[in-house]
């Protein structure tokens, strides 16, 4: 196929994981927040069960490179995806709202596992000049999942607790896939590191890797976090409007994203990733206050349409960077970037529900643009990562050496 011409066969197996492991996502995230309101809980605490999947994430983080290096990515893939199944039918059995987060928790110990382990593996076998690429046809399956996903999800019409079981199937092919699909790779079946990894205490000198963490913070913070669990209470109890909507404004975002985010691996991977992350960062500050000073249809339509816009951005040119400053030497290096994210993901929804308990939505809203807007400046200042006349860095091509002549002997 095109989409994939000059990728590596890695990258065509892991759009198919991270398509079924979305679809399940895009099924159950609109649901999530409305099923904990059902116990009678608060907004705050509603948020919170978003927030238990990515603090778990981030708590199991430390430890998953190790998991890597013991029983190698394919395989600790495969469990994570597990893990993830097998909690989420089990939330959808829950009888109580700490069942629920307790539940939502334990499944964020097997994404971790999963997506570091599929970061690692992806930065690795993709050189810089192609990186952008690579890093848009991941992020697109996800997308394209959460776009399938909210169509399939109108069960949830009928049965909030439906959609945790239709995750759970979703989960169990992904995993199957994996499992097939890498099994007759010379690199999923290895050790995933062929060299030292890269020490943090280095990576956390480059300013361009400082400022892929605070874009990653911000997006996971806002256009992830925030808009997974604020936007469906905003959608049924300030506008009023049906659960129909909120699976249509979860579509547009997705739809958006997923057909700009092959355009903007591109431009990332030809003009630059830092004006890829700042743009996308204002157009997502933008929408957060298109959404308190237009509060109707028309505006919820553009502000999900600009939060589109800015997750292709996100979603793509921060992990480029990482993987540029990286060059394949993952590991912890790989886990921060991704903890980054998820200590996003976990304040995003908690921060913003606690201030739309006290001052409504607006004031929440506003909050979610200025995340977005303090990292600009941060992006702006740091330097250039990408190699334009030298696509493929130098640490690229000597590892290739080495690989080659331990092959040789």
């Amino acid at each position: 196929m095109r989409l994939f011409r000059d990728l590596p066969a890695e990258v065509r197996a892991l759009t198919g994981v991270g398509f079924m492991v979305a679809l399940g996502f895009g099924l159950v995230a609109p649901a999530l927040p409305l099923f904990a309101r059902e116990f009678g809980v608060g907004k705050a605490a509603a948020g919170a069960v978003v927030s238990a999947f990515a603090l778990m994430r981030i708590a199991m983080a430390p430890f998953v490179g190790r998991l890597i290096n013991a029983v190698g990515e394919r395989l600790l893939l495969a469990i994570g995806i597990g893990v993830v199944a097998v909690s989420s039918a089990l939330a959808g059995l829950s009888q109580s709202y700490w069942q629920l987060l307790v539940l939502r928790g334990a499944g964020g110990i097997g994404s971790i596992m999963f997506s570091v382990s599929a970061a690692s593996l992806l930065v690795r076998v993709t050189p810089s000049h192609l990186r952008g690429r690579a890093q848009g046809v991941w992020a697109g399956s996800f997308l394209i999942g959460l776009v399938a996903g909210p169509a399939v999800g109108t069960v949830a019409t009928f049965s909030l607790r439906l959609p945790f079981f239709l995750y759970a199937g979703t989960l169990v092919v992904a995993g199957l896939l994996g499992l097939g699909a890498l099994r007759h790779s010379e690199l999923a079946a290895r050790q995933s590191v062929r060299s030292e990894p890269l020490p943090l205490a280095d990576a956390l000198h480059h300013r361009a890797y400082l400022a892929a963490l605070a874009a990653a913070f911000a997006g996971d913070f806002a256009l992830v976090g925030a808009r997974s669990a604020m936007l469906p209470l905003y959608v049924r109890e300030s506008l009023g409007l049906s659960s129909g909507w909120v699976y249509a404004a979860f579509l547009i975002v997705s739809v958006v994203s997923g057909a700009l985010l092959l355009p903007t691996g591109k431009l990332a991977d030809t003009v630059g990733r830092r004006p890829v992350i700042a743009f996308g960062l204002l157009f997502g500050a933008v929408a957060f206050l298109v959404l308190p000073a237009f509060p109707a249809v028309a505006g919820l339509v553009l502000a999900t349409l600009l939060i589109g816009v800015a997750a292709a951005s996100d979603s793509v040119a921060p992990g480029a960077v990482m993987g540029d400053v990286v060059s394949g030497r993952g590991g912890t290096v790989v886990a921060v970037f991704q903890m980054a994210g998820d200590l996003g993901a976990v304040l995003g929804p908690v921060v913003t529900g606690w201030v739309a308990d006290r001052a409504g939505y607006p004031p929440a809203f506003v909050l979610c643009a200025v995340v977005c807007a303090l990292p600009v400046l941060a992006v702006v200042a740091a330097p250039e990562t990408l190699q334009k006349e030298h696509p493929v860095s130098a640490d690229v091509f000597t590892q290739e050496a080495q690989d080659a002549a331990g092959d040789a002997t």
